[in-house]
Formats: C-alpha cells, sequence, structure tokens
C-alpha cells in the first residue's frame, strides 16, 4: 500500500525477474516455467520474500494465503454491502444470541478430507490459545458445536453481530484433523508451507522474489457456484522498486499493480493498455482513511480547542494536487469511507465538520488563550510554555513525507510550531505503541462490512499501556465507547439503526475531534490488458470488485475478481 523501497538485493532479484519474463512467452525464471497466457504476475503487496503460509501469522503470511489457499465462511461484497454465503452455503440466527451456519455439502480439503463442522469449531477453539490473533472474539463468544456433519451452532454470551460478521469474513476455516493435533507453537510459529487448503489455488513453490500459486482444478466453486479461475498460475512479485514496477507494467509483465506507483497518472492518461477503475482523477477507489493521530496525553492535544485549530489549518487540497497528483480525495470530517456514505449524517457534517480556514484557525487560538508573547512567530500554550510539536511518518514512505511536511507547514502558517521527522518504521511503531510521539499519520483499518471497524479503531476502550492496533492516540470517552458498544450489537441488517448510532457517534466526533481525518487512501491497482482484461471499473460493463491482492481484500470479493479476469487472447 505504499510506495516501493526494498534492499538493493532485492531490487536486484526483481531485475532478474524483469529480464526473464517474456511479454508473450513462458517466464524461465528461478520458479519454473509458466505459459504467459496462463499466468497471472502481480506485485504490490510483498515487501520480503515469503517465509510463511501459516494464516495464524497475521501480517506475516505470504500473499494469497487467505483467500486464495484458505477461505472464509463468508466474503463481503463492499460495493453491493452484502454478504457471500462461502464456505457456508447458509446461515439463520435462531436467537439473538445464537448463529447457525450450515457448510456446503461435497467441499473437500486438498488432502482428500471432506470439510466439516468440526472444522469450523476448531478454528474458532484456536483463538483460545493466549497467542492467537482473534483470541477477542472469546469475549462474545460463549461457545461453539458441530449440532451435525455440517452444522455449526454458534452460542454468545454477548450478542455482537457487527462484530462477530467481521470475524467471520476475515477468517479463514482450517482443516481440523491437521489443525487440532498441533501444539500451540507450531499453531502460531510452524511456517506451514505446503498448506492444506479448500481455496481456488494451491501452493506450487517460491523464491526470495516470488510467490508461484497454481490452480486447484477440483475446487468446490467450479461446481457450487459455477465459477473458475483462467488464471493457471499466479505468480506475485515481491517489490523492488519504482522503476523496476513500472517498467514491468508497462511491458506487460506485470498485469495487477497494487502499489502507489508516482506519476502513475501521467503513464495512465499515455497508455492504452493500462487501466485503473477510474478513467480520469482519482483513479483509483478509496481503501482506507489515513488519519491524523494526535496524543490526548500531551499538551496541547489533550485540549479540544486546540485540536480543531490544527483541523482548520491544514489545506488538503495542496496535498492531493501535490504529493498525490490528485490519485487520491479528501476525507469526509467523519473519516467514513465512500462505501458507507449511507452511515454518514451529512447535515451534521455541513454544521459541525471542519475546513480548511487558516483566519478560523488563528481565531480560535487567541479565543482560547494561544497566543505569541514571544515574537517568536509561534503560539504558546495559555500557560505560557512553548509549544513544540512534532510529525512522525514512516522513512521511505514518500508520499507521506511529503504530506507531512506540508502538514507542518501549514500549521507553522497559522503559529502552530509543527516539524515533520522520518524515523524507521519499526521505531515509530514502538512509539506509536507506547504513546511515545505527539503526532502521526495512521491508516490501519481499511474497508470492511461495517462502520463499527472504524469506530472501534478511533475510541476503544479501555486504554492500555501498549495500543498495538486501535486508539493510538489514547482518547478516552465513556459515553462515545457505550454507543460504539451498542453499534457493535445491532443485527447486520438493522441499516436504520446503523445509521441512527452513526450519527450520534459523529456528533461526539465532530465536536471532540479525537483524530483528523485527512485523505483517502487508494486502492492502488494499475492493470495492463496486454494479457488479462475485464479488470474492474466504474463502466456498467465491467465487474465492480476490488482489484487488490492485499491482505484482507481477497475476502472483500476480490477472489471474484479474479475469476472474472479472461485472457487477452480471447
Amino acid at each position: 500500500m505504499r510506495s516501493l523501497r526494498l534492499p538493493a538485493a532485492l531490487a536486484a532479484l526483481a531485475i532478474a525477474a524483469t529480464a526473464c519474463s517474456s511479454g508473450g512467452g513462458e517466464d524461465d525464471g528461478n520458479s519454473g516455467s509458466y505459459p504467459r497466457e496462463e499466468t497471472l504476475y502481480t506485485t504490490g503487496t510483498a515487501w520480503g520474500p515469503p517465509t510463511s503460509w501459516n494464516p495464524m501469522m497475521k501480517g506475516q503470511y505470504a500473499v494469497g494465503t487467505i483467500g486464495l489457499a484458505y477461505e472464509p465462511l463468508f466474503l463481503y461484497d463492499s460495493a453491493a454491502g452484502e454478504y457471500v454465503h462461502w464456505l457456508a452455503e447458509s446461515d439463520e440466527w435462531t436467537a439473538d444470541n445464537v448463529h447457525e451456519i450450515t457448510l456446503r455439502e461435497g467441499v473437500t480439503w486438498t488432502d482428500g478430507e471432506p470439510l466439516v463442522a468440526e472444522d469450523v469449531v476448531t478454528t474458532l477453539e484456536l483463538g483460545q490459545m493466549e497467542g492467537s490473533p482473534y483470541s477477542n472474539v472469546w469475549d462474545y463468544v460463549e461457545s461453539v458445536e458441530a449440532t451435525d456433519d455440517l452444522t455449526v451452532e454458534v452460542t454468545f454470551s454477548e450478542s455482537r453481530p457487527q462484530e462477530w460478521m467481521n470475524w467471520a469474513y476475515t477468517n479463514p476455516v482450517v482443516p481440523s484433523h491437521i489443525w487440532s493435533e498441533m501444539s500451540e507453537t507450531d499453531v502460531i510459529e510452524n511456517p506451514n508451507e505446503n498448506p492444506v487448503v479448500t481455496g481456488p489455488y494451491v501452493y506450487e513453490s517460491h523464491s526470495d522474489d516470488r510467490m508461484v500459486w497454481e490452480r486447484n482444478d477440483d475446487w468446490w466453486a467450479i461446481e457450487a457456484l459455477d465459477i473458475d479461475m483462467d488464471a493457471r498460475y499466479i505468480v506475485d512479485i515481491v517489490n523492488a522498486s519504482n522503476e523496476v514496477t513500472m517498467n514491468m507494467l508497462t511491458q506487460g509483465e506485470v498485469d495487477l499493480s497494487n502499489n502507489f506507483l508516482p506519476g502513475i497518472d501521467q503513464v495512465l492518461e499515455g497508455d492504452e493498455t493500462l487501466t485503473s477503475y477510474y478513467d480520469g482523477p482519482p483513479y483509483m477507489q478509496s481503501a482506507n482513511t489515513a488519519w491524523l493521530v494526535v496524543n490526548h496525553d500531551r499538551e496541547p492535544m489533550n485540549d479540544v480547542n486546540f485540536r480543531q485549530a490544527l483541523a482548520h489549518s491544514i489545506d488538503m487540497q495542496a496535498i492531493i494536487e501535490g504529493p498525490y497528483s490528485n490519485l487520491v480525495e479528501g476525507a469526509s470530517p467523519t473519516g467514513l469511507l465512500p462505501a458507507w456514505d449511507q452511515f454518514i449524517d451529512h447535515e451534521l457534517v455541513a454544521e459541525e465538520g471542519f475546513t480548511f480556514d487558516q483566519d478560523e484557525a488563528v481565531a480560535i487560538l487567541e479565543e482560547n488563550g494561544y497566543l505569541d508573547e514571544d515574537g517568536d512567530g509561534f503560539v504558546e500554550t495559555p500557560d505560557g510554555e512553548p509549544i513544540e510539536l512534532t510529525l512522525q511518518v514512516p522513512s521511505g514512505w514518500t508520499d507521506w513525507m511529503e504530506s507531512a511536511r506540508l502538514i507542518a507547514e501549514h500549521a507553522q502558517a497559522v503559529g502552530i510550531n509543527v516539524t515533520a521527522d522520518f524515523p524507521e518504521f519499526d521505531l515509530l511503531v514502538d512509539s506509536r505503541n507506547s504513546g511515545d510521539f505527539d503526532m502521526l499519520i495512521n491508516n490501519e483499518r481499511q474497508q470492511s462490512n461495517t462502520p463499527w471497524t472504524y469506530y472501534d479503531y478511533l475510541f476503544q476502550q479501555p486504554v492500555q499501556e501498549q495500543q498495538t492496533t486501535v486508539n493510538f492516540g489514547r482518547y478516552e470517552n465513556e459515553e462515545v465507547w457505550s454507543l460504539v458498544e451498542e453499534f457493535a450489537a445491532l443485527p447486520v441488517d438493522d441499516i436504520e439503526g446503523q445509521v441512527e448510532l452513526s450519527s450520534q457517534i459523529q456528533e461526539v466526533q465532530l465536536t471532540e475531534l479525537p483524530a483528523i481525518p485527512l485523505w483517502y487512501n487508494g486502492l492502488w491497482a494499475q492493470h495492463s490488458t496486454n494479457n488479462w482484461t475485464n479488470w474492474p471499473s466504474e463502466a456498467e460493463d465491467t465487474p465492480d470488485y476490488p482489484a487488490a491482492l492485499w491482505n484482507g481484500w481477497l475476502e472483500l470479493s476480490a477472489v471474484q475478481m479474479l475469476a472474472e479476469l479472461e485472457p487477452a487472447a480471447e
């Protein structure tokens, strides 16, 4: 999702891959020989060699481990706003706190064993391990039981359908006959090479610069859903550099790039073989919101008046037209993505939402005692203390670095002393998690099945000593958190209730500004039509599924996008 940056050794590997692959023949690289007309080449997700195929190792598994190989019970189609039955053939809430799920008959694992209800039971029970990435599911799940070979009954101690369905489409089912016999260490740490799966692709090979998946011709969906994959192989190339990726893309050696590529707007305008979702700016759909996260444990960020002034100081249009060359759009003051537009209270936003207004920023500062008493051009706190703030983004994230510089300049223009700083990513994460920062930019919650995931990101209580996934700004408000908890308990089809609660949450959010939404980070997806066609676009006669292999997006129906692709030769 970031600009490309990797060590020279991997860059050399990718250059070698470029040299090995020809536009119309076969790839004779170090992972085998793949007919070009049957091979989909992708890049943009992997930042290092594939080393794990363990779906429990979130953020570390090879591209496609979840979605191509392991599959969830449901998909979520964000364009249609609906759940898609996948390994689950049907489901029913038989009581407010009981969800009954019936699996498809005839689904088999790649070792020949049938998919059974006990697989779902084991998958959920793995969450009881301390190191499980979804141990929090047992905060509200009371029990899970296989009532027959294909039926699972999940009983909840606390009914939280929004949160539960988020788990049900983002987490894959694993085979009980293998995983129930594994030690806790192996479950959490084993690389699980050559995994036993149900999905449309199986492990073929890997090397330092690529991951190769081969089509599973016994995939259950061929018969059950009448869908098939034309690509026999998917070869995902490890990111190397912007230049290498752009060259591979324009030469038709990569079919799909999921990277932010500076200058891609000019390339898209000048090369008819390259496409994106939109014909013009912003070219790409929105994937997540970039937030300016402020540390509420530090002055003056703990003053809502200061936060409001800071928000009014930011000229988003300068960022959109500058670092991004109109490849992104400014975010709603609510931060909710365009796919969640129905949940935005637009009247409330018009009344209470912030806009770029330097005069308003200065007025708010003056009215609340933030004055430049020493004449250095920067305001002090109402107590007369100097303000010297640092805005951090990771080193090498070039678009964010330039954006941070501009945000600092905008703040300085209204008298707030902010400087941009670019630590290494791991150092920034350590500081972020421990609360040792002033301000930073973060976008770690993406499009999902429910706005609840964004509200959970902003408001989750209680604040811990280490905040590793949510509420990095350490904002504390029990009133709004109770509203978020109410949201989690709403039935998934209660849209009216979700709209009403969203409005109440947004009233607090717009007044308090716990974090400042900046722009919608793009669903970076540039496609070559040299070898594959029928890519998603805004046109009515093309698919509307996301063209992304990022973690989490195959479950957001990107796997259906792959099924829609057609060889260009046809």
